[in-house]
């Protein structure tokens, strides 16, 4: 078993370095790179907000119900731009040579990130508004569990205290939601909403899934293999889904240059949130990514009180004020990942031989390195990490 052993700079203890002042801290947390990272997520929030805004209008305006559809159009922009960069590569990047090692995992990812868009975008047929953007927060945590378990991140009290913050934030925009009387979108109560609240959680997991299957494989193997075979199999298990469950509701689209208009707007939206969560994730990481991810709600109530004559409340100020915080405090301290090769060669299927061999050298030569996430400078006083 790895376990973690912190371990005091004998160095600074003999000078009798002083802690950093607030200040100090501050300023080393402030960094150019820090302040971009978050400027590049809050980019990711707004592409958010148009897809929720075109699905409205669709929904709304022109009775479209073509969540499937929606998401085939994505894959196929996906398949057009990178599965044909993969085919016209050479040698290991080859989509050839990826299919032949890696194939059914890649399978397995297209479902789950197929039936994630699906379930969430049906839940709001059943349960309300408040109800899908509190327990769509349920994906942070999924996060956690499986950045900790499979991708051996290792948290500190600080990060845990960050996103309670930011959950914080989220009950505020809430409260504020049911204290203004615009709980929208209920078909029925009772059994109707418990559904719609179970589909909201199955999408929020299979979300979370996706996310750190994501930040495996960019800081790994490439976000172009990533998005390429997600284009191949998202387009090919959602066309056969879309011909199956939706060919009918195809029919009773009312096609006009206005629904066409949205539906190539969403897909542009689609295509650059997929296009540019790869970027962001490789900066960062699935955590992160999720927790800037909660601003786009409050983006979208913004945009509702110009297009849609929402009422406006002071929490929803308060609730971005600690969703800002909490991605402020979260990068203070850095995460660091104990890379043990049993965990990190299994995606790209090394073989038995180089297997025992890479574990033979690791035991007797080195130890399992360590990988800071950090988005600023470490802080001198901090105690330094050792794997053992």
């Amino acid at each position: 078993m790895i376990s973690v052993i912190s371990t005091v700079d004998s160095a600074a203890r003999d000078t009798g370095t002083m802690a950093p002042s607030l200040y100090q801290r501050i300023r080393m947390v402030l960094t150019r790179e820090l302040l971009v990272t978050l400027a590049l997520g809050q980019i990711l929030s707004v592409l958010i907000c148009a897809i929720s805004l075109t699905s409205k209008y669709l929904a709304d305006d022109f009775h479209a119900n073509t969540p499937v559809f929606q998401s085939f159009l994505n894959y196929i922009l996906l398949f057009l731009v990178y599965t044909t960069t993969l085919a016209v590569r050479q040698g290991e990047d080859n989509l050839l040579a990826i299919l032949k090692e890696r194939w059914w995992k890649y399978i397995i990812l297209g479902i789950i990130d197929i039936e994630a868009n699906y379930l969430l975008l049906k839940a709001y047929h059943y349960t309300t508004l408040a109800s899908v953007q509190l327990l769509d927060c349920f994906v942070i945590p999924v996060v956690l569990l499986l950045s900790w378990f499979f991708l051996l991140v290792r948290y500190k009290a600080v990060h845990f205290f960050s996103m309670g913050l930011s959950f914080l934030g989220i009950g505020c925009m809430i409260g504020a939601d049911i204290m203004l009387g615009r709980q929208e979108g209920i078909v029925g109560i009772g059994d109707q909403k418990m559904f719609g609240d179970l589909l909201v959680l199955g999408g929020a997991t299979l979300y979370g899934i996706s996310n750190v299957c994501e930040e495996f494989i960019v800081k790994n193997l490439s976000h172009v293999e990533f998005l390429g075979m997600l284009g191949l199999f998202g387009s090919f298990f959602s066309g056969f889904q879309l011909a199956i469950t939706e060919h009918k509701e195809l029919l009773k689209v009312s096609w006009d240059w206005q629904i066409g208009l949205l539906y190539v707007g969403f897909s542009a939206f689609m295509f650059g949130l997929y296009s540019f969560m790869p970027v962001v994730m490789k900066r960062t990481s699935a955590t992160l990514v999720n927790l800037s991810l909660l601003t786009a709600d409050l983006y979208s109530l913004f945009c509702g009180f110009f297009l849609f004559h929402y009422k406006f409340s002071g929490l929803y100020l308060l609730s971005f004020f600690f969703i800002i915080l909490g991605l402020l405090l979260y990068s203070t301290s850095s995460t660091y990942v104990a890379q043990d090769p049993r965990v990190y060669k299994q995606f790209k299927n090394t073989d038995s031989h180089s297997m025992i061999s890479c574990l033979q050298l690791n035991s007797v030569v080195m130890e399992p390195s360590v990988t800071y996430t950090s988005l600023c400078p470490e802080i001198e006083n901090e105690l330094p990490v050792r794997i053992v």
